[in-house]
């Protein structure tokens, strides 16, 4: 295997380094500056000097180690990514920012930003596309290391949450048939059918969300890892399933994409099971209901209250005792509403980002933050999710590589239809107790 000959972008020092690495940071034994990979040492052939007066007669040929140099980079990149650059760019060289090469983009031939990637990743390296100055901008980087996929750490939790949704399904059923039984109305009372129904409606809504993530992911050629669902101790069983992204944002279309696919997806599921449990719930006169302290009401929404009028045509004062289903399809659109809250790096956080600077973005994810701590009134929880999106806020979201390219019309069509199922399920307070 050839070893690297390495210049030190800094004070323009090389050497041959047993590595191949596109940079090695901090690595000049002279000024400690990184080290770029120019060239390779290939045993038994013949090369031109590349020693400098400085080095004197010292050079690495001089311990038998030959020399295969590529023609002087004004930039040090290696030659195949400068001449994939000129196929994609005309492009004037600015300098180094640390080990990122920057370049003025004078023109560009290749539109499709997302093949410029794939391309420059073959060869080690990643490029974002940006404006500054009235200017666009590309940067050229090595290509971060992405860690691979832990293969059985997902269907362990999945087994568990299966499980963990299996049993607060049975909890939620022994209450159900509890209702039947006092107003003496007839049902299934098999509770071990109940709490199976009501975890597989959960693990259905919440796993075709990450799955949505997952196949945009894959579209566009994002690393992102298997669903990881997470069981909990709770009335759902859950907190829900995650995807962690594991390679950057190509373009705007790839984040709204990937912003929209989850919450859609999730909610087309949930739709249906929220009207399949509402024709299986219970509808109480509210004059036959005692009047109990402790009891756990369930916020409303415009899409839950058409739901309810479409199907059980409620006429007058009545009390719905949701069925379990139904609570799946309720946590289904609650779901679909907290993650399209356009803050941070949530769902509706990256769509909102693709349209607008990351200053203007950090703005909104904290002034929804301090609005979050005013509703508290209603709901304890936004003080939960207040600190949360501060939290997770304080890491910025840095938007997509390619920040120059134009948003797609059907993209926007897309993120319209974000935006109006977030206004339908928007639940101001979720759930409280008399």
């Amino acid at each position: 295997m050839p070893k690297g000959i390495y210049e030190c972008v800094n004070c323009g020092h090389r050497e041959v380094l047993d590595s191949t690495e596109p940079v090695l940071e901090k690595a000049c034994p002279k000024c400690g500056g990184d080290m770029i990979l120019v060239g390779y040492a290939v045993e038994g052939r013949e090369a031109p000097d590349i020693r400098s007066e400085e080095e004197g007669t010292s050079g690495p040929e001089e311990k038998g180690i030959p020399l295969e140099v590529p023609r002087e980079l004004p930039h040090g990149l290696p030659p195949k990514v400068e001449a994939k650059l000129e196929e994609f760019y005309s492009l004037r060289f600015h300098g180094f920012d640390g080990h990122v090469a920057v370049f003025e983009v004078l023109d560009i031939y290749e539109k499709n930003f997302e093949k410029v990637l794939k391309e420059l990743e073959n060869l080690g390296y990643w490029a974002a596309l940006k404006k500054r100055d009235g200017k666009v901008v590309l940067f050229v980087f090595p290509a971060g290391r992405i860690p691979p996929d832990n293969p059985w750490l997902p269907w362990l939790f999945l087994v568990l949450t299966i499980l963990s949704t299996f049993f607060a399904g049975y909890y939620l059923a022994i209450s159900y048939i509890a209702t039947l039984d006092h107003y003496g109305l007839p049902g299934l009372r098999n509770p071990y059918i109940i709490a199976l129904s009501f975890s597989v409606s959960v693990m259905a809504i919440i796993g075709t969300h990450e799955l949505g993530h997952k196949i945009a992911a894959t579209y566009h050629g994002v690393k992102a890892t298997m669903p990881y669902f997470i069981p909990f101790p709770n009335i759902l069983g859950t907190l829900g399933a995650v995807i962690r992204v594991k390679s950057p944002l190509p373009t705007r279309n790839a984040a709204i994409d990937l912003g929209v696919s989850g919450p859609i997806a999730g909610f087309i599921v949930a739709v249906p099971v929220t009207v399949l449990g509402l024709k299986l719930s219970i509808l109480v006169p509210a004059s036959m209901v005692p009047s109990t302290k402790g009891g756990l009401y369930f916020g409303t929404n415009l899409l839950f209250e058409a739901l309810e009028r479409l199907v059980l045509n409620v006429q007058g004062d009545y009390v719905i005792f949701l069925h379990p289903v139904a609570m799946a399809g309720w946590v289904g659109i609650l779901v679909t509403f907290l993650n399209l809250i356009p803050v941070a790096q949530l769902d509706g956080g990256h769509i909102l980002r693709a349209f607008i600077s990351e200053k203007a973005h950090r703005a909104i994810t904290y002034t929804v933050a301090l609005l979050l701590v005013g509703m508290s009134y209603l709901w304890a929880g936004w003080l939960i999710w207040a600190v949360l999106i501060i939290f997770i806020g304080s890491a910025g979201n840095p938007g997509a590589l390619d920040e120059v390219s134009p948003i797609s019309k059907s993209r926007i069509v897309l993120a319209l239809v974000a935006l109006v199922i977030f206004v339908i399920t928007a639940t101001p307070r979720p759930l409280w107790t008399d």
